[in-house]
């Protein structure tokens, strides 16, 4: 079964590279690894469109605020990296880890460890008259 899997994979991705270089040029990437393209000729009376292909598996999370804009055509083209829209207090960019063992467990989570802290007398509970 895994070898259908890979195959198909390949055969996804000689299409996908086949139909980049037919049909786009490559803009830039990221620090991620992430390409930007840009269609080489817009079709009559809309705009040129724009895709990402994702290093790794897709996760739209990982698309850097700068390329963001580009995709979305809020911009000609994307902010370089030392830009004034980038301040030296910004911490980088990461894809959002929900769902993944990076996501935050908060205490008494079952996934980290499953305790809460005792109760500290300051809550009492609601009763009805």
């Amino acid at each position: 079964m895994s070898e259908k899997f890979s195959l198909a994979t390949w055969m996804a991705n000689i299409q996908i590279n086949i139909l980049v270089w037919r049909v786009g040029r490559q803009v830039g990437s990221d620090a991620a690894g992430n390409r930007y393209f840009e269609e080489k000729k817009a079709r009559r009376g809309m705009k040129a469109r724009r895709w990402v292909l994702y290093k790794g598996a897709p996760e739209a999370t990982k698309v850097t605020p700068e390329w963001h804009g580009w995709l979305h055509y809020n911009m000609d083209a994307p902010l370089p990296e030392g830009s004034g829209f980038h301040k030296p207090w910004q911490k980088p960019h990461q894809p959002n880890p929900t769902g993944t063992v990076q996501a935050y467990r908060p205490p008494g989570h079952l996934f980290a460890g499953g305790q809460r802290d005792k109760a500290t007398g300051d809550y009492q509970a609601w009763t009805p008259n």
